[in-house]
């Protein structure tokens, strides 16, 4: 039996900070940081008993930041690209070192982080960090490099727009002049000459404020502006290669047991296949997870070694579209179909650090509407389910932080205390009614999908096309398939509706067929319930009547 893969992603330095202050644009000092010894045997138990198999830990690595640890011998970031006071954790600082703000002992944050990776071992989780591949901080400088290692552009030719032989792209000639202040609290201007390309391929000296202004563009032998076009330069192998996949094997060599990709379709998928090959010679266990938002792009970035690949502009867009009522529960079925060949490798979730909460104002207005689309992300195939901290407790993401605002999202850029993670790892006695009940659905469901082998290893079978004509069944709110291993089925039905629903599902012959079942009498337990029964007569086409509850499913286990 193959584990169900359920990650459980947490921003490191929210989770865990046990200050309350939250003061709006508040530093370090004033609003605290969570730190990587807050993830201790008993908290990692807790999250290994939600049904984690996986923990990401996003914002390991170091990136700029406008706190300041000169005196640990860590360079100042000039606070006018730096957004907000903690900074963003896809502004890579130095790919070799540990963010000091998740350290107890500074000089010691390496150690610390070695630490972490050997705890999450022991108590059964693989640990996943962040790659990011595409750009890095404006004022990337490693201190922390091994030895025999050139820094990121420290032998590039300024004088050229683009070599295949250079770290960085030049706005040659063109002092960095965007459009907004570039001066820091004590009015000393940033300087920049040549200018470097800016992470989001803008490739002169003036990006907007709605930019990635804090980055700068890394260079894998790709000429984007090759007389008005794009031109590849892979052969000899470019310099940037090389060092990324250096930096790779350092962070396994570490043990982490996982990269997720940040932005991985924006580099040349002949790097992916180079350096992941490369990688999985000598570490063939390790995964590599990519954030493509392009569909027509996943067989190619599967093809070249991605084990897994978020499915985003896809299913996470129709289940919001459903929970929304923006789209029909029927939609959900096309959007499988459309990955079908891949769809081992595509990893499904309903939040990460970059998506508004489904508990905001923004999408659903409640924790629990995300109940049925659990349900379906989890039990629908054997590809992986991501969870993000706080999900599981229905946080909102309405706070209004600093740089972030409220915009439905946790921010990544501010120091701050999650509220629903201090009730849920800090001070449970603060719990809610609500946080409780939320959390004990999400530790169901994703136990269920490690406990019941058809989960992790069974088919799939959708029904929604054998419902069209079925009076009872909504195709608007309910979304009904069969997952089977060995004799044991699973009967799968989620509501989406605030309401309950009384309605017939009808098992066609083809099912019959598809999973060698014979016609019998069966009683059906439902794993969502306490221990509630159905008992009918398993008939080719004939309709099961059962009453599914408002925002939540039924899962009927029986024999065969």
């Amino acid at each position: 039996m193959n584990n169900k893969i359920i990650i459980y992603q947490v921003f490191t330095r929210l989770f865990g900070n046990s200050r309350t202050t939250c003061k709006e644009h508040g530093t370090l000092a004033e609003n605290g940081c969570g730190k990587m010894s807050f993830f201790d045997a008993t908290t990692l138990r807790r999250i290994k008993r939600l049904g984690a198999t996986h923990m990401w830990y996003t914002g390991i690595i170091r990136h700029a930041s406008k706190t300041d640890y000169s005196e640990a011998g860590i360079p100042r970031q000039h606070t006018a690209v730096v957004k907000g006071n903690a900074g963003s954790p896809y502004a890579i600082a130095d790919y070799y070192d540990v963010d000091p703000d998740l350290a107890d002992n500074v000089d010691d944050r390496m150690s610390e982080f070695q630490a972490l990776v050997d705890r999450t071992h022991k108590e059964g989780l693989k640990v996943i960090i962040d790659f990011v591949p595409n750009h890095v901080a404006r004022q990337y400088k490693s201190i922390k490099k091994p030895d025999g290692i050139n820094d990121l552009g420290e032998t590039d030719n300024t004088n050229m727009g683009f070599s295949p032989n250079n770290n960085f792209y030049y706005c040659v000639g063109a002092p960095f002049e965007p459009y907004f202040d570039l001066n820091d609290e004590s009015g000393i201007p940033y300087s920049e000459c040549p200018a470097k390309a800016t992470g989001n391929d803008h490739f002169d000296s003036h990006p907007g404020v709605n930019d990635w202004y804090e980055t700068v563009k890394l260079n894998y032998g790709v000429d984007y502006c090759d007389a008005g076009g794009r031109s590849c330069h892979f052969e000899p192998t470019p310099d940037t290669w090389h060092k990324m996949a250096a930096i790779i094997d350092f962070w396994a060599q570490k043990g982490v047991d996982g990269f997720r990709c940040d932005m991985a379709e924006m580099v040349p998928t002949e790097f992916w296949n180079w350096a992941i090959s490369k990688i999985k010679a000598t570490y063939p266990n390790i995964l590599f997870i990519g954030e493509v938002y392009n569909p027509s792009l996943y067989r190619n970035f599967v093809a070249c070694g991605f084990d897994y690949l978020y499915d985003k502009v896809g299913m996470y867009d129709c289940l919001c579209g459903v929970m929304r009522g923006a789209c029909p529960a029927s939609e959900i079925t096309r959007q499988w179909q459309s990955v079908d060949d891949i769809k081992e490798h595509m990893l499904y979730f309903l939040e990460n650090h970059d998506e508004v909460r489904i508990a905001s104002d923004f999408l659903a207005n409640d924790g629990k509407k995300g109940i049925p689309a659990a349900i379906v992300s989890v039990f629908m195939n054997k590809n992986p389910f991501m969870l993000y901290a706080g999900q599981e407790f229905g946080e909102r993401g309405m706070d209004k932080e600093g740089f972030s605002g409220r915009d439905g999202r946790t921010t990544i850029f501010d120091y701050w205390t999650v509220m629903s993670l201090y009730h849920g790892y800090v001070n449970r006695r603060k719990m809610s009614v609500n946080e409780k009940t939320l959390e004990k659905t999400y530790s169901l469901i994703l136990g269920l999908a490690n406990k019941e082998k058809a989960v992790s290893d069974g088919l799939f079978f959708d029904l929604m096309y054998a419902n069209k004509d079925v009076a009872s069944f909504n195709m608007s709110s309910l979304y009904a398939f069969l997952r089977k291993c060995d004799n044991e089925v699973l009967l799968v039905v989620a509501n989406f509706s605030n309401e309950s629903i009384s309605c017939g599902i009808r098992i066609p012959q083809h099912a019959f067929e598809y999973f060698g079942m014979k016609e019998k009498d069966v009683t059906a337990t439902d794993l969502l319930s306490k221990g509630e029964t159905l008992q009918f007569t398993l008939k080719a086409d004939d309709v099961v009547s059962m009453s599914v509850p408002g925002c939540y499913g039924r899962v009927y286990k029986f024999s065969v």
